[in-house]
């Protein structure tokens, strides 16, 4: 492989500020070197941070996202300063998560892709979102996101 795939990125090995919305953040991506395989990508974010609307409340998630890469893999660390860019961002629980889906399915244009938002109790109710691009592809592992539905004292 070579590393002329990667000439074009500008985050990575670098510092780089955090965008302060999502609107800022640039996402990147480089050529998938293994197109020809479907297999699952996994990034589980378990820490992730927004901002209640009303409120100006933090409000944590933790977000696994699943896609089978087509022709584009994201860079890393844009997708971590993306995520990141959300803690200044004001937005309910469904919009953040329908809006990290949607950006990241449109610019990837992966085979497939999913998300979900596994969101912390506020008021004493924790709020799941969930999205998928179509039907799970045949052919590839893509195990069970393992976040064990919220039990409070259950």
């Amino acid at each position: 492989m070579s590393d002329d795939i990667y000439k074009d990125l500008k985050q990575l090995g670098g510092s780089t500020q955090v965008p302060q919305h999502p609107e800022e953040a640039e996402l990147e991506r480089v050529p998938n070197p293994q197109a020809d395989v479907t297999y699952n990508v996994r990034f589980t974010a378990p820490e992730f941070t927004s901002l209640c609307p009303m409120t100006g409340q933090p409000d944590f998630a933790h977000l696994v996202i699943d896609y089978v890469p087509g022709d584009w893999l994201v860079e890393s660390k844009s997708l971590k300063l993306y995520l990141t860019s959300f803690r200044n961002h004001g937005a309910f629980h469904e919009d953040c998560t329908l809006t990290i889906a949607r950006r990241l399915a449109e610019f990837l244009e992966p085979r497939w892709l999913r998300i979900g938002g596994y969101w912390y109790p506020r008021g004493g109710i924790p709020i799941d979102v969930f999205w998928q691009t179509g039907a799970m592809p045949e052919g590839v592992w893509i195990p069970d996101q393992g976040v064990p539905p919220y039990r409070g004292r259950g």
